[in-house]
């Protein structure tokens, strides 16, 4: 059986349009910028996937599993916000759809009557752990390349949130 050819590769397509334009210079940049966003799509899809059984998104699935891992299922909503690197609105939206399906609940803070906790549930609990299970089986075991290649990507992406005072 002849092999079959490979499509044409948008994003080497959009360099050599660059590159035309008189964007050379700068084509390397939009390269990466653009394989990083579909590597983002790539992998965000394959995450929804395995997440669906659950009805949740990955922001809630990460903020579940914050709450499963602290030391008492709980944190202040502030806490969680920058732990996730997410606006304090983005996690409260999140509680919100969480504690409407009851995985999460709210509770005022034991010492400090400005602050919010937000607690995981029984529920809730169960479902982060089957749900991690099916993402380090769907997802994680097999993003497509090499444990080398997935570490050099890291410390690429590492260089780029140094860069930008992000760690």
């Amino acid at each position: 059986m002849p092999e079959q050819p490979s499509r044409p590769d948008p994003i080497a397509q959009a360099r050599e349009n660059w590159t035309a334009a008189g964007w050379g210079d700068v084509a390397s940049g939009m390269v990466t910028v653009t394989s990083v966003m579909r590597a983002h799509q790539i992998l965000l899809a394959k995450v929804e996937s395995a997440l669906r059984p659950w009805e949740l998104s990955f922001s809630r699935f990460e903020l579940l599993r914050l709450l499963a891992f602290s030391r008492r299922g709980s944190l202040p909503i502030t806490r969680a916000s920058n732990r996730l690197q997410v606006h304090v609105t983005s996690v409260t939206h999140a509680i919100r759809r969480l504690e409407e399906a009851g995985l999460v609940r709210r509770l005022p803070h034991p010492t400090d009557g400005r602050t919010t906790l937000v607690e995981i549930t029984p529920i809730g609990r169960s479902t982060v752990e089957e749900a991690t299970v099916a993402l380090n089986d769907e997802v994680f075991a097999t993003i497509g390349m090499t444990t080398k290649q997935s570490e050099q990507l890291v410390d690429s992406i590492n260089a780029l949130r140094r860069s930008v005072g992000d760690i």
